[in-house]
C-alpha cells in the first residue's frame, strides 16, 4: 500500500524502479528504430508502439495494474506510417482493439469482421479528430469502465458506480455518480456498456489474483485452483 511505502521510505525506490524501466525500454525503441531506419525498409514499414497496461505507483493508495481508474487503463499508443504527418497529437478514446482493424486498413486489407475494434486510419492520418469515441476496458466479471474524451464512467458487478470528469480532476478523486447534475452524462456512457457481460471460463481460473475473483469463480460454480 502507499502508507507501507511511506513509511518504509521505498517509495522514491518504487517510483525509481519504475523510471528506470521505462527508460531501459526506451533506449531499445531507439535502437531498433535507428537500425529500421538504417535498412531501407523504413518507407514501407508501418511501426506500431503501445503498452499493455499502465500502473498506479502510489495513486489511490496502491501500486498495481489491476483496476478500472485511469492510470492502469490508459497506455501509449503510436503509430509511424509512411507518408503520413509526423507529431500529431490526438486525445480520443481509443482501444487496443484498434490496432488490428487499423493495421489492415492502412495496408489495404480486406477488413475481418469478427474484430470487435474499429480502423484508427482517419485519425492517424489526420482527417478525424476521433471525436465522440469511446474506449471500454474490463476486469473480472461484469466490471467495465467507459472513457469518453471528457469522463470514466465505471460500473462493477455490485452495481456500484464511478463516475470523473478529466477535465477538472485528471485525477479521479471526486466521484460523481451520485451528483444529480451529471445524470445525463452517467445515463450517456452507460449506453456503452455491454448488454450482457461474458461469463467467467474455467480456463483462466488458475490466475485469480485476490478475493474479489475467487468469489466470482465460485459463484460461477468454478473453483479457483491457484491464487498468487
Amino acid at each position: 500500500t502507499t502508507e507501507w511505502a511511506i513509511e518504509t521510505g521505498e517509495w522514491p525506490n518504487i517510483v525509481q524502479g519504475y523510471l528506470a524501466s521505462v527508460s531501459f525500454v526506451d533506449h531499445y525503441i531507439g535502437e531498433v528504430l535507428d537500425a529500421l531506419d538504417g535498412s531501407g525498409y523504413a518507407d514501407n514499414t508501418i511501426v506500431v508502439l503501445w503498452s499493455d497496461h499502465g500502473y498506479h505507483l502510489g495513486e489511490k493508495g496502491r501500486f498495481a495494474k489491476h483496476s478500472l481508474w485511469e492510470e492502469t487503463s490508459r497506455v501509449p499508443l503510436i503509430f509511424r506510417v509512411p507518408g503520413a504527418a509526423q507529431g500529431m497529437v490526438s486525445n480520443a478514446a481509443v482501444s487496443l482493439l484498434d490496432v488490428y482493424p487499423t493495421l489492415l486498413d492502412l495496408t489495404g486489407l480486406p477488413a475481418y469482421e469478427a474484430n470487435d475494434g474499429s480502423s484508427l486510419k482517419p485519425i492517424v492520418t489526420g482527417e478525424d479528430d476521433g471525436t465522440g469515441r469511446y474506449a471500454m476496458t474490463s476486469y473480472g466479471y461484469a466490471n467495465h469502465a467507459i472513457r469518453g474524451e471528457r469522463y470514466r464512467y465505471i460500473r462493477f458487478v455490485d452495481g456500484s458506480e464511478e463516475l470523473y470528469d478529466h477535465q477538472t480532476d485528471p485525477n479521479e478523486w471526486t466521484n460523481l455518480a451520485d451528483d444529480p447534475a451529471y445524470a445525463n452524462i452517467k445515463s450517456r456512457l452507460a449506453e456503452q456498456l455491454p448488454a450482457q457481460s461474458a461469463p467467467l471460463t474455467p480456463v483462466t481460473n488458475r490466475t485469480v489474483v485476490n478475493d474479489h475473483f475467487a468469489e466470482m469463480y465460485r459463484k460461477a460454480g468454478i473453483e479457483p485452483k491457484f491464487k498468487w
